[in-house]
């Protein structure tokens, strides 16, 4: 099994980061990749775009869309993922993917077969149908794929328990009901005892995510016991700020990064300054 999150100097909060495939182009994908990679960043949580999904706020909606119209399908997200993975040192891909756009359409094990040969070195499906989730589950295992869960802070302590008990990669432990992009409303320090309930019944790490914008809420995260943060709106913005400004894009996520203050700093030897 793949180890997300280990080892964060000076005990700080795990990072992931949340992007969609094809948004930016491939080309420019990757230099945001590599750039995460050099700052230490854990996981890049990649995207198969995918339309209209009732979970997703408005950032996440465009940047669907704009995958979408540049004809960005499962196909696509793969290769790049086959291509960009043997050169990261740090950096994890966990690849998320909708049941009915992506997964059915091949069949769940076609699926996982194409994820595990992609390199990929997670997977969370999106909408999975309950009755196929055992044997989603052990599609992965014989694939030795690890498998992200996810479940809400608040939902029923048997779902909870079950994410927890079945999740090989990590637990996303959605911090708030509502599209991507909303916090809590009485921020994250509420979700200690649902950290700690989480982490109790399974082996798994636990990144909390929804609404993470700031190194403060990354901080908040941090306390409650949890192992990482899921940064997923503020970091699609960040690309798409760059873009209608006609900023470089890679400069601008690099911003972006600084601004969270917990990445590690630009070696000398970076390709990117």
């Amino acid at each position: 099994m793949a180890e997300f999150f280990a080892d964060r100097p000076g005990g700080r909060p795990g990072l992931a980061v949340f992007l969609t495939g094809g948004d930016p182009p491939p080309d420019r994908l990757a230099d945001l990749v590599t750039l995460l990679d050099e700052r230490g960043v854990d996981c890049l949580e990649l995207a198969v775009p995918f339309p209209d999904s009732v979970t997703d706020g408005p950032v996440l909606r465009r940047s669907a869309r704009r995958a979408l119209r540049r004809g960005t399908g499962l196909a696509d997200v793969l290769a790049f993922v086959a291509r960009v993975r043997p050169r990261l040192r740090r950096l994890r891909i966990a690849l998320l993917a909708d049941w009915s756009h992506s997964v059915r359409p091949v069949g769940d094990a076609e699926f996982v077969r194409r994820v595990a040969g992609s390199g990929a070195d997670a997977v969370l499906v999106h909408a999975l149908p309950p009755r196929l989730r055992e044997r989603h589950l052990a599609l992965a295992a014989d694939a030795d794929l690890p498998v992200v869960t996810t479940c809400y802070a608040t939902s029923p302590p048997p779902v909870r328990a079950a994410a927890a008990r079945d999740a090989t990669a990590y637990v996303y432990l959605v911090a708030a009901y509502g599209r991507s992009g909303t916090a809590p409303a009485g921020g994250y320090a509420g979700l200690r005892a649902a950290v700690g309930d989480v982490r109790a019944a399974g082996r798994a790490p636990v990144a909390v995510g929804f609404g993470v914008r700031t190194r403060a809420d990354l901080l908040q995260i941090g306390a409650t016991g949890a192992d990482a943060a899921v940064v997923g709106t503020a970091a699609v913005s960040a690309v798409e700020r760059a873009e209608r400004t006609g900023r470089d894009v890679l400069a601008g996520f690099d911003t972006f990064l600084r601004s969270m203050a917990i990445v590690d700093q630009p070696s000398e030897e970076g390709t990117h300054r």
